[in-house]
């Protein structure tokens, strides 16, 4: 199974969260995508629970040699998360890693001033808060955002993507109240092979996105 694109794929995922709002498993909810794969899913969700759409900025922390490869990530204020098997394994620690950490920290907070073009972020105490992302390889960035998320109180945390590796949905059901992850393949090998239509979301279209749920409501 192949979703055509993150629309199609947030449509699916808003059938079964909008059941369990129905069960009144979702009072007063609240989306916030990951930008900036995760916005036109949770676009569609926040559309079907009719609930309003934010983004939760999270940062990737790279290897030095590697930007590429994920060691840690940050979200919100709070500390960094690293992994620590692979900085075991590549003989790194949190202090060498502190000056790359800032700089992902400042491109957060930039990405933030720019989507939300100078509102607050969404108070989620006492919430029920659904955290979109369109596809989940090592988990590590939803893993920090989620992290971040729940240390603001809310009511209930639910992680809803559409595909992951069996191995990241198996570690982040246990951070999340309840994950709704229809597809799990072993086969696992990336995030765009199970979408005909991959394409970059670019910042201009978060943005849109965005000023376009909130007219809706």
């Amino acid at each position: 199974m192949r979703y055509h694109d993150r629309r199609q794929a947030g449509r699916r995922l808003a059938e079964p969260l909008r059941d369990l709002q129905l069960g009144g498993e979702l009072e007063r909810p609240l989306v916030l995508a990951l930008p900036r794969g995760g916005v036109p899913v949770g676009a569609e969700i926040a559309r079907v629970l009719h609930a309003p759409l934010d983004v939760l900025v999270a940062r990737k922390i790279g290897a030095p040699f590697n930007p590429e490869l994920g060691v840690g990530a940050l979200a919100g204020e709070g500390p960094p998360l690293f992994d620590g098997r692979s900085l075991a394994v590549l003989g790194l620690t949190a202090e060498e890693l502190a000056p790359r950490v800032e700089r992902e920290r400042a491109e957060l907070r930039r990405r933030e001033e720019l989507y939300r073009g100078g509102r607050p972020a969404p108070g989620v105490r006492d919430r029920s808060v659904v955290v979109v992302d369109d596809g989940l390889a090592t988990g590590v960035t939803a893993r920090a955002a989620l992290r971040a998320v729940r240390a603001l109180g809310p009511a209930r945390l639910v992680l809803a993507v559409p595909v992951s590796s069996p191995q990241a949905a198996a570690a982040l059901e246990r951070e999340v109240d309840r994950l709704v992850c229809p597809y799990r393949p072993a086969a696992f090998q990336g995030v765009g092979q199970w979408y005909e239509d991959f394409s970059q979301v670019g910042d201009d279209e978060v943005v849109a996105t965005l000023r376009a749920s909130a007219a809706a409501r």
